[in-house]
């Protein structure tokens, strides 16, 4: 894919290094839509207002969005504030609407479409012969490729104005936040494609305005390109996710607490961050090394123990080895959590290897026997 950077779309947006999106969870009224946007509008940090118009809601009981008339009352956003706006589209007829509308500047998919193979799709199929802005949320499970399927799908329709939304990921276990971030995975999509903007959601991974401070500035300090953040004239009498909307006043808090990362780097930073970053490589090299030797001498002894017809696991000795390297750690100024994940891995490593000695010439003899039968 040849993604253009998300800076790069609108005149406007270039005095600026990230992008800050801002907006209710639902567009409910006329007057809630307008006063939100007129608010969010005095903050020079806001270039695009959002409200999902169509809300994809578990229960049907529950508010699904007042539908095609918050479109109008986009328009007058647009007319009245100067800002862009964006909503949720989950299928063609949304799309249709939308562009015909001429009310939104750029269309966003969410979790749920995502999650769905055909409904992206039928999106991307509505899409095509449309020069226009599509962010695209993460999938509701930590899912890398269907997240990447999805991008792939709106790319092959045209689009090629496209950002990644990180949202989190619905949980499995109970957790504080409504959904984990598993901040491995955006990385791991930046990896892949540097040049695709990602934009964090720290509402949705929050799920309570009282982390998403913490959320927000995590996002900022891994170099993601922008922040989407439901805000509301009034959270307590929101329709839909009212614990997670910030009021006007609260959001522009937060935007003066939060330290947005410099882009501008000059040439002697620059030199000074290479000369760290090859102490770094010198060091991980030498690690490797040292790896590498540590585990030649695993097999030595995984061939003494087959020898001598000796288990593998010997507990003693693997509380030994525990013991005494959080000690040591601990004297380094290393965490106890990540020596812990350390030593739990190369001890993996450790028995997978001694466990392929243990079974050399085993499998051979079973495929044999059975290629023979």
């Amino acid at each position: 894919m040849n993604i253009i950077h998300f800076n790069n779309w609108f005149e406007n947006l270039k005095d600026t290094d990230y992008l800050i999106i801002a907006g209710p969870c639902s567009a409910e009224s006329y007057e809630q839509v307008l006063q939100t946007a007129q608010q969010l509008s005095r903050l020079k940090q806001v270039k695009v207002f959002r409200a999902g118009i169509w809300k994809p809601r578990t229960n049907p009981n529950n508010f699904e969005g007042v539908g095609e008339i918050g479109l109008q009352w986009l328009k007058e956003v647009k007319q009245q504030t100067g800002l862009l706006t964006t909503t949720e589209v989950a299928n063609a007829r949304h799309v249709e609407l939308a562009l015909k509308s001429e009310a939104v500047d750029i269309l966003w998919l969410g979790a749920r479409t995502v999650t769905n193979p055909f409904s992206v799709q039928e999106v991307a199929n509505a899409l095509k012969g449309v020069d226009i802005p599509v962010m695209v949320k993460n999938p509701l499970h930590p899912d890398l490729k269907l997240w990447l399927g999805a991008i792939e799908r709106i790319y092959k329709a045209g689009i090629n104005k496209i950002a990644a939304i990180h949202r989190g990921f619905f949980p499995f276990n109970s957790s504080k936040l409504r959904n984990i971030p598993k901040w491995e995975i955006p990385i791991n999509l930046k990896t892949l494609y540097p040049q695709l903007p990602i934009i964090n959601d720290p509402s949705h991974i929050a799920g309570d305005v009282y982390y998403i401070n913490e959320i927000a500035q995590k996002a900022l300090d891994l170099n993601f390109n922008g922040l989407m953040i439901e805000v509301h004239i009034n959270p307590k009498e929101a329709l839909s996710d009212a614990k997670q909307q910030l009021t006007p006043e609260q959001f522009e808090q937060l935007l003066n607490q939060l330290k947005f990362r410099s882009h501008d780097f000059g040439q002697d930073f620059l030199d000074q961050l290479e000369a760290y970053r090859h102490q770094i490589d010198s060091i991980d090299f030498q690690i490797l090394e040292l790896l590498a030797q540590r585990f030649e001498i695993v097999k030595k002894i995984g061939q003494y123990k087959n020898q001598h017809n000796i288990p593998i696991f010997q507990l003693k000795r693997w509380k030994q080895i525990i013991s005494t390297r959080k000690k040591f750690a601990k004297k380094l100024g290393l965490s106890d959590k990540f020596i812990e994940n350390f030593i739990n891995f190369i001890h993996q490593e450790s028995i997978d290897i001694q466990t392929k000695i243990n079974n050399n010439g085993t499998n051979k003899k079973i495929f044999s026997k059975q290629s023979n039968s």
